[in-house]
């Protein structure tokens, strides 16, 4: 696959996300792909591997942020990498009102995604600036 399909191919997985699409999310995944939380004991976050366990782990976000949207999304793909910004938005089951940015790397092997790793900058009420 190209660039420009796999720039529509994040594209496509970046409104499936925002429409809680599980089916169509999981269409472009490989096999043994991997997704990277951005919270987890490890460096690397919660680690998934394979699309059972992604999957679930994708479902839960869709039940603990119920109203969950990514918006303000950009996108851009060079070879067998690509890079997406965004927004998330929503309010988590206890009520927490979430406003991150946050973005994926990915990682492509012909025309399915191998690697979503995802980092997330939370927002605290009050915190100090930073210089």
């Amino acid at each position: 696959m190209d660039r420009a399909g796999r720039l529509a191919m994040v594209r496509d997985v970046t409104e499936a996300f925002d429409l809680h699409d599980l089916d169509r999310i999981m269409r472009a995944f490989s096999d043994d792909a991997v997704f990277d939380s951005p919270r987890g004991a490890d460096p690397w976050g919660h680690r998934f591997v394979g699309p059972v366990a992604i999957r679930a782990a994708f479902a839960a976000r869709f039940a603990g942020i119920p109203d969950v949207r990514y918006q303000e999304d950009e996108h851009f793909v060079d070879g067998d990498r690509g890079a997406s910004t965004w927004v998330l938005r929503g309010h988590a089951t206890d009520g927490t009102v979430l406003d991150v940015r946050g973005c994926d790397l990915w990682r492509f092997r012909d025309d399915r995604i191998v690697v979503k790793d995802s980092y997330w900058k939370i927002r605290t009420a009050g915190s100090a600036r930073e210089p």
